[in-house]
């Protein structure tokens, strides 16, 4: 069942274009100078229930856009949105109750109480009983270690402890849906692990939908089996991760450590990457060359201690994407 449902959804802004010095903002004032910009072109998906999504794309892609029009805060220009068989933005406040928001650059905390009193108060906003209250803080414990700082004022909170605050009160309530913006951003690998799991056994064990918006494309491989790339404001893929990887990126690496003797390797379809004493990168086309068939092929030509062979780093891939001109796009991606 869908939980999220888009059709044709577009959104339109009018932006006033400032001209410089007093005359300029005289002018501007009389005689305003009115663009429409299309943050959001004729977007349509839908994400089914206990689903985790990445919605990725560039700066100005229109991913923040669409969160938004998701979550009731802004009003598609057209088309239809749908969250939990509710219709958007018309029935908006009925859908509070239904999702959870974390923004990784902003924070719902207040400011100047202790942490676990932010939590009490969120805990009677969604009206939950002691009870439930109790269990929900455990679980939070034990996956997020929140217990360390529970007590210190908000103000106090390193980025990663206010980070992980801001999932408990986004998740207090148990939502259907949850949307997270750059859930960790500026975090080292211990924090960026410890939100991992935590998205993991929530939807595991709640059948939580998340829609993950992020430019850490760790978190994509980690969490997201399926990704959707938005760009100048529309769905450019819309994929299982593997198939886009693929897709995208027809080639695999293989690493080969040597004897140190590196000979010319001229095999079609295959190119070397780098060289580096006894270590050589390649890139070949999997369509092209089966990987058996190639380390025997390789083995002819130098003398092969140890190989792995290795899909391309997703980062590389999206990057190389993202960069390529619309009619690349269009005419070899799309």
């Amino acid at each position: 069942m869908s939980i999220i449902e888009t059709t044709r959804v577009s959104k339109t802004f009018k932006v006033n274009q400032k001209k410089k010095g007093l005359v300029g903002a005289v002018k501007g004032l009389l005689f305003p100078d009115t663009r429409h910009i299309k943050a959001v072109k004729d977007v349509s998906f839908s994400i089914e229930e206990g689903e985790i999504v990445g919605y990725i794309g560039p700066n100005g892609s229109g991913k923040s856009t669409t969160i938004k029009m998701l979550c009731g805060i802004l009003h598609p220009s057209a088309g239809d949105v749908k969250v939990n068989g509710l219709d958007l933005p018309r029935q908006r406040r009925h859908l509070a109750m239904d999702i959870g928001v974390v923004f990784g650059q902003r924070s719902q905390l207040y400011w100047d109480i202790r942490l676990g009193e932010t939590f009490e108060l969120f805990k009677r906003m969604y009206d939950i009983s002691d009870a439930d209250y109790t269990q929900r803080m455990g679980v939070f414990h034990e996956l997020l270690d929140i217990g360390e700082f529970v007590d210190q004022p908000v103000r106090q909170l390193s980025l990663g402890q206010s980070i992980r605050g801001n999932l408990v009160s986004a998740f207090l309530h148990y939502p259907k849906l949850l949307f997270l913006d750059e859930p960790t951003i500026g975090l080292d690998i211990v924090g960026k692990k410890k939100i991992q799991t935590f998205i993991q056994e929530m939807n595991r064990e709640y059948h939580t939908t998340v829609v993950l918006t992020t430019h850490d494309l760790s978190d994509v491989e980690k969490l997201c089996e399926r990704i959707i790339v938005i760009n100048h404001g529309e769905i450019v893929e819309d994929d299982r991760l593997v198939n886009i990887t693929r897709k995208l990126a027809p080639y695999k690496l293989v690493h080969v450590l040597t004897d140190g003797t590196i000979p010319p390797i001229n095999i079609a379809g295959c190119r070397l990457r780098s060289a580096d004493d006894s270590r050589i990168c390649l890139e070949f086309d999997h369509h092209q060359h089966d990987s058996v068939e190639l380390i025997a092929k390789l083995s002819r030509l130098l003398q092969i201690n140890d190989f792995s062979i290795v899909d391309p780093d997703i980062e590389e891939v999206i990057a190389t994407y993202y960069g390529a001109p619309p009619a690349d796009r269009a005419d070899g991606l799309s």
